[in-house]
Formats: structure tokens, sequence, C-alpha cells
């Protein structure tokens, strides 16, 4: 039997039900040790405990007081960026070695995104995973960065309103800066923006993704190319993840610069835009909400990657 490593998941929200279904049904090298929250009532809790995982509804301080909290190695945050920063502080005076998977945008560990930068940082006490936006736009700032030099990046994320918990609206400020960072940081532009659109359409729409980028002159095919390899890449652990159609480009020439905050008064070059939508798996949450199905995916590609270098490290 594949040896595996206990996680226990902080906050018992959609977020952190919908990421505890998925290790019990998918994990390979991670296995359910404990289901955190501060809601007695929450349903993922419930469910938990339900399922035979260990709860705990006293936060962090019920988690270290568990029998289990001696076997947990790697720990989800789903909560939130201040919630973030407290809980890294405590669990790590407990434990200096603990691996911590952020799905908030507190970004105290560097930025993660698996299918460009995942395996950079194995070694990380704690990895961020930026935002449910960042992990479905990056990957494509990223493919055109891989073809020509990317000036600026610029993402806008919509998603349905029912899809956006308390957290998720509680952290819009945190979202767009955090984003903004990573598309430079890790999808190597210059220049980076994001914006995010809560859609209170009925019946709730899938979430959808625009990216543009403003690049040096390159051959288009091979940048169209590069985002097909790409959407397959991340395809490989969100399946509901799409190019939904042909990337287009537009020439701005020299003689008709362009202004961009931020960038300059007058830019030009090649102006790329790519048109997403990621469906989600309906595990816990449902299908329209990819946004949030996109974020438990790739933060449990993430530690399952993690895990492996772990205990490839320390023999059985």
């Amino acid at each position: 039997m594949t040896r595996k490593l206990k996680a226990a998941i902080i906050g018992s929200g959609n977020i952190g039900t919908d990421l505890m279904i998925k290790i019990l049904r998918h994990g390979q090298r991670i296995e359910m040790g404990a289901m955190v929250g501060i809601d007695a009532a929450s349903d993922g809790l419930a469910r938990a405990a339900r399922m035979g995982v260990a709860t705990t509804h006293e936060g962090v301080q019920g988690l270290s007081r568990l029998p289990v909290f001696d076997d947990i190695d790697i720990v989800f945050d789903a909560t939130s960026a201040g919630a973030h920063i407290k809980n890294d502080a405590f669990l790590r005076s407990l434990k200096p070695e603990i691996r911590l998977v952020d799905l908030t945008p507190a970004a105290i560990g560097p930025y993660c995104i698996p299918v460009v930068n995942g395996q950079a940082h194995l070694d990380a006490l704690n990895v961020n995973m930026v935002t449910c936006g960042g992990q479905a736009t990056i990957p494509m700032v990223a493919a055109v960065s891989r073809v020509t030099k990317v000036h600026y990046g610029e993402i806008v994320a919509s998603i349905s309103s029912k899809s956006a918990g308390p957290g998720t609206r509680a952290n819009i400020d945190e979202f767009t800066e955090t984003t903004s960072k990573a598309i430079e940081a890790v999808g190597g532009a210059a220049k980076g923006k994001a914006i995010i659109v809560l859609n209170p359409a009925e019946p709730p729409l899938m979430m959808r993704d625009t990216v543009y980028t403003l690049s040096d002159f390159a051959d288009e095919d091979e940048i169209a190319a590069s985002v097909e390899r790409m959407a397959a890449d991340v395809q490989a652990y969100v399946q509901g993840y799409r190019v939904k159609q042909r990337v287009q480009f537009d020439r701005i020439e020299a003689d008709r610069p362009i202004r961009i905050p931020g960038v300059g008064a007058r830019v030009h070059g090649l102006k790329t835009s790519i048109f997403l939508e990621v469906e989600g798996a309906a595990h816990y949450l449902p299908a329209y909400a990819g946004n949030l199905d996109i974020m438990t995916s790739a933060a449990l590609r993430t530690a399952e990657s993690m895990a492996e270098r772990m205990l490839t490290a320390v023999p059985a």
C-alpha cells in the first residue's frame, strides 16, 4: 500500500469541504487527518464526522489538542488572509517544519501555480495558491511569456455571485493585489492587472476568464500552440478547464500606439486575447463554481507533489 501523509484542513466552508471530498476520493499521497472550523453547526464539520474524519470547531487551537495533530504533516488553510497569518504563526510555534498550503490571498509564502512553477517550491514551508482568477489565468500569461516578452498582462475573472462566499467577498482587495503581483512574478509580465466581477445572473453562469497580454511581436501560431499546450496541462487536474474560442491577435503598430497606465503613454506590440471557461467537477459545489473547484484542485495537486518529495526524502 502506498504510504500517505495526513493533512488537516482549516476552514469548514465551501472550499474546505470540497477539498476534503477531493482528498478522500482522489488522494494518492495524502489522506485526511482532521477538519477544522469555528462553527460547530457547519455542514463541512458534520460531513467530515460522518466520513470518519476527526473534527474540531475550536480553530487551530482545537486542532492542536486533537490526538491526530502529532501525525499531521500538511495543513490546507481555506479561511481568510488575516486568519492565515495568525494560523501560520500558531502552528509553526508548535511544529516548525509543518507545511502549509494557503488558499487565501495572504501570500506569506511564494506564489504557486502548479503547471507554471509548482516544482520550484516543493520544499517551501508555506506556499500560496494565489486566487481562483490567478489559477485560471496566470498559466495563459505564462504561455505567452515563454514565446515572447510580455510587457503587460490583464485578467478579468467573472464568477457567479452565488459561488462567492463570505471569504471571497471579504478579500476582494487582496484578490486584486495578490493576482496582479502573481501575474508579474509567475506569469512573467512586466506589469499585471487583475479585475474580478461577481455576476448575479440567474441561473448562475460558469466561471469565465479573459486574458489580455501586450507583448513584443512574435509568431502568432507559436503563441496559439503554446496556449493550447498549457490548457492541456491544466486540464490534467481541472477537467472542466477549456479555451472557449480561438486565440485572437491584434497588431498595435508603432505609428498608432496606445496608452497603458503603469506601462507607458505610447506603447505598441502584439495584443493577445484568450477566453476561458472553468466548469467545476461538482464534488461538493455546483458545476458553475469553477472558481472554487480550480483552487481546491490546484491546492491538492501542489500538496501531492510536496508529499511525494517528502516521502521520497524520508524512508518508509
